[in-house]
């Protein structure tokens, strides 16, 4: 199965918070797409992480969450998928990246 390439949309939403959902995977290949487009934020704005569309994410895309987190004023990521959840947990940074689990994603920041 050949790789899928990362596609990154952002949107800009209310209140200066921005979504940037992602779409294919999330690896060393791919993770600084997510860094570039982080780079391409004001420091200190919240950002939404829709990872519904991301079919794999290994060590590097931890790497590269935690790189936005940094750049952003808060983070939340949405769309986690059961796998990406449990390497949160194992790694510990499911105390520090907030995670929404409903369609009711609440105020970042």
């Amino acid at each position: 199965m050949p790789d899928q390439p990362l596609t990154i949309e952002t949107t800009r939403l209310a209140a200066g918070h921005v979504r940037l959902r992602l779409t294919g995977e999330l690896d060393y290949d791919t993770a600084p797409e997510l860094i570039a487009a982080a780079a391409e934020l004001r420091n200190g704005v919240p950002v939404l992480v829709d990872l519904t569309g991301v079919t794999l994410c290994d060590s590097s895309g931890l790497s590269a969450l935690l790189v936005v987190h940094r750049a952003a004023g808060a983070i939340q990521l949405t769309g986690v998928s059961p796998h990406l959840q449990r390497m949160l947990d194992r790694t510990g940074l499911s105390e520090l990246l907030a995670v929404a689990y409903s369609e009711d994603v609440r105020a970042i920041g």
